[in-house]
């Protein structure tokens, strides 16, 4: 569905575009901004960050020069032009349609789309962080307040609910379904460490920590499992290293020599990032037949690749997808994996923990039913240590005096549902 023309068709009928707004101008936020500027049918009216030059920023990248601050921001938006607040989750107040979340900050994201939520406002989270953390929660709400709460497009657990989505569509078993991973796993990754990388590539180190340390992998494809409700196959999942080619060769189960304990899991691989896949299988001679045909190999295992993720280029998509369908890209359906936290260096009391990519914690994926007296990873940044904690160990409920936030709140509040 072409979602510009039905957005361009709204704008007449309303007489103005959707209006977007953005927590979190960072790298991923200013793309974004930059990217909405050149849709027709939307427009990027407001923004909240910490640093109100950022946020001015990314309102000029989207093409809007004239930009009033905080209790003058509802004016300007309302007359066309644009508004900066310094608190994100002032963006619900605003008079706005939709807001991306792109802080990367679990106990930030929580607020923003709570708030948004509340003031029945679509969400759409490029702040996976939060989603694996109390996106249950998130979703139920939104669900009854009738808006749109979801992770936005183009980051890869939705690129790969798409192929997933395709793979069902066309009547195929489904075997395994993720993303490839390009940076080498180091779980003692830090922003220190990755200093002089993230300098070179103009990134945060502390997400490129995220990145190396496993964590982000981890997140992802942790959101995944729980929007389509296929299991990781372990604690850690098997993350093996493969060629595009060699895939449905590898994540297939291990009767027919591959690493999975059985069909219908959600994984990883070294090897064919930026995509994402879907391993898909027939046992239908005609059909296997056909699929030799078409190139894709002898069977009975088949490799569905889409070599490319997009990421805040791509996000944009979300909007028409809330505001022309009133439907998720993703957003869990059930509760079945956990990002729980681990001790990236021995931690002593009294230490205080810090947030994800930072010197403290990594995260690790588990299914569900392995979590007991575990800590999520997005709970803890603040958290005290109360118990001295090994390397490597993964961080348990009486370890650690959780900070009295709104995330932990909520995550009492999803838990007791």
């Amino acid at each position: 569905m072409n979602y510009t023309e039905l957005l361009i068709a709204r704008e007449k009928d309303l007489g103005r575009p959707v209006r977007v707004g953005l927590a979190g101008a960072g790298q991923m936020g200013s793309g974004l901004a930059a990217q909405i500027g050149k849709i027709p049918g939307m427009s990027l009216v407001a923004c909240a960050d910490i640093d109100i030059g950022r946020a001015e920023n990314a309102l000029r990248l989207a093409g809007v020069e004239y930009v009033k601050h905080n209790k003058e921001a509802s004016k300007s938006i309302e007359s066309g032009q644009g508004g900066v607040v310094d608190n994100a989750s002032a963006l619900a107040e605003l008079p706005i349609d939709i807001v991306f979340e792109a802080t990367g900050v679990p106990w930030v994201g929580a607020e923003v789309a709570d708030a948004c939520i509340e003031a029945q406002k679509h969400i759409l989270m490029l702040n996976v962080e939060t989603d694996v953390t109390i996106g249950m929660y998130l979703a139920n709400k939104a669900n009854k307040n009738n808006v749109v709460y979801s992770v936005a497009n183009g980051d890869e657990p939705v690129a790969c609910k798409e192929l997933y989505d395709f793979s069902v569509d066309l009547g195929f078993e489904i075997v395994c379904v993720g993303k490839g991973k390009n940076n080498p796993l180091d779980q003692t990754a830090n922003p220190d460490t990755c200093l002089e990388k993230a300098t070179k590539k103009n990134m945060n180190p502390k997400m490129l920590a995220s990145f190396e340390d496993g964590s982000k992998t981890m997140i992802e494809m942790t959101a995944l499992a729980n929007a389509i409700n296929l299991p990781p196959d372990q604690i850690g999942m098997n993350g093996p290293v493969s060629s595009v080619e060699e895939l449905n060769k590898v994540l297939i189960p291990q009767a027919d020599g591959g690493v999975l304990s059985e069909s219908g899991r959600v994984d990883y691989a070294f090897g064919p990032a930026p995509g994402v896949f879907s391993i898909v299988k027939s046992d239908n001679p005609t059909v296997i037949e056909e699929m030799e045909y078409l190139s894709m190999g002898e069977g009975p295992y088949y490799t569905l690749y889409r070599p490319y993720h997009l990421a805040s280029i791509e996000a944009p998509r979300s909007i028409g997808m809330a505001i022309i369908n009133n439907e998720p890209g993703l957003q869990p359906k059930s509760w079945i994996a956990e990002v729980i936290g681990h001790a990236k260096k021995d931690l002593k009391k009294g230490e205080k923990i810090d947030g994800i990519g930072g010197f403290a914690t990594y995260g690790v994926t588990y299914p569900v039913a392995d979590t007991d007296n575990l800590i999520p990873l997005g709970l803890l940044e603040g958290a005290t240590v109360i118990k001295e904690l090994k390397k490597g160990e993964p961080i348990t409920k009486d370890s650690v005096e959780l900070p009295e936030n709104l995330i932990n709140s909520l995550r009492k509040l999803q838990e007791a549902s």
